[in-house]
């Protein structure tokens, strides 16, 4: 790998130490902040109380960490919050609501079949700005860009986008009519449509394209509904001549929930390319780095997703299941197994782009067993020869393939895409 950007993997005492996971690793100008359970770091176990008090814990948690780095929770970007009972949104929002005083960063929020400690509500993680960069970088005053517009549904509790250098972060989009407020009526093509469009409209109102999105992620209550949701999605990407012509496609992951917010059928996010950067960045760079799409036939491969998308700094990789690429099934049917073909196929995909994986800086897992996690964490760790990246786990109904256990994962870039190698 070019390039000489460094990562930077920090713990703090003032929130849980983990012994798989590092609590933020930032590299250029993000920071990537490991799910953040609701436990008390002096006692180390889960605090007392309702979803109330475990949501400030949470938040506490992630502050804390922010703290313990010189930010502030005004520098968050990206919020993810899990939680096992989705009529406790109201109660998460007002906690939610007084941890932020200058506005609301994007926000997914989703309800998931269990988390990794018996008893929690609730679990959260972060990604925030990093104006100062990692060394060699400069300290720079950029600006975080935070817009909404009248065409896509608005939340009280989350901005549409959220952009900072050159990325921008999009709230999970639900199938709502922008005019009305409501679901679309229908069944999950009309609801998949909607959530696209949704978020399309959220590009256009800040003049980015639709090929732009690097990830994508779908939020579905029902693995059954792939089909009828892979139809729609293909009508929307590739979006341009251009892309047609590259045959692009971005990274995905599809995440099985138990519920999602007013009962909808599916949700989807994403993460876009920001070329002119913000300011003070120029514009006039904006079409001139690149994004860097790559398969290899090392991975298995997926008609409707690319297994690495760089772009500036980053690599965003899509989730691999348990497959043997050769074979195209699933290994064998225990954890152990699963969870070290998943790594496999990542560090494949990885090494096929000159990268190893300790430039891994976040991983995100989804098993159906949250009984499993520790053999997981068993295997996880031989992976890593330095400071283990950042990693949020949440258990699931299902994964695709009647499989065990899925990841995927956030790659630093220091080589970037042209022209910033």
């Amino acid at each position: 790998m070019s390039g000489t950007i460094i990562k930077l993997s920090r713990n703090t005492d003032n929130a849980p130490i983990s012994a798989v996971a590092t609590q933020t690793v930032a590299f250029s100008h993000y920071n990537n902040i490991s799910a953040q359970l609701p436990v008390d770091p002096s006692s180390g176990e889960l605090v007392a109380g309702d979803i109330t008090a475990q949501a400030k814990q949470c938040l506490t948690n992630i502050k804390a960490v922010i703290e313990s780095i010189d930010h502030v929770m005004d520098d968050v970007v990206k919020i993810n919050v899990f939680v096992t009972n989705i009529a406790d949104v109201d109660a998460v929002n007002t906690v939610y609501a007084s941890f932020f005083t200058d506005y609301f960063p994007t926000r997914t929020l989703v309800a998931v079949a269990a988390l990794p400690l018996e008893g929690a509500l609730v679990q959260m993680d972060a990604l925030i700005s990093n104006g100062e960069g990692t060394t060699p970088q400069a300290p720079c005053d950029l600006v975080k860009v935070a817009k909404n517009t009248t065409a896509a549904p608005q939340c009280s509790s989350s901005t549409h986008t959220v952009a900072f250098s050159h990325y921008n972060n999009t709230s999970a989009q639900l199938p709502i009519d922008a005019k009305t407020g409501d679901i679309v009526a229908g069944g999950i093509k009309q609801q998949t449509a909607q959530c696209l469009t949704n978020l399309k409209a959220i590009l256009t109102s800040i003049d980015v394209p639709f090929d732009d999105i690097v990830k994508v992620n779908i939020f579905v209550k029902n693995l059954a509904d792939m089909d009828a949701i892979n139809e729609v999605y293909s009508s929307f990407f590739p979006d341009s001549a251009i892309a047609r012509s590259q045959a692009y496609l971005p990274a995905r992951s599809i995440i099985a929930v138990s519920a999602l917010p007013m009962g909808a059928l599916v949700q989807i996010d994403a993460v876009v390319s920001h070329g002119d950067g913000t300011p003070p960045q120029a514009v006039e760079d904006r079409h001139g780095i690149v994004i860097k799409a790559n398969n290899t036939p090392n991975a298995p491969k997926c008609k409707l997703s690319t297994h690495t998308v760089a772009f500036s700094h980053y690599n965003h990789i899509s989730a691999q299941l348990p497959v043997n690429a050769t074979s195209g099934k699933l290994v064998a049917d225990d954890i152990t197994s699963q969870a070290t073909q998943c790594l496999n196929n990542i560090k494949a995909i990885v090494e096929s782009i000159d990268h190893v994986m300790d430039d891994i800086v976040k991983v995100n897992i989804q098993v159906k067993n949250i009984a499993d996690v520790a053999a997981i964490n068993a295997v996880y760790k031989d992976f890593f020869q330095g400071d283990l990246p950042a990693r949020t786990v949440i258990g699931v109904a299902a994964i695709a393939m009647d499989a065990l256990v899925q990841m995927d994962a956030v790659v630093s870039n220091a080589e970037g895409t042209p022209p910033t190698a």
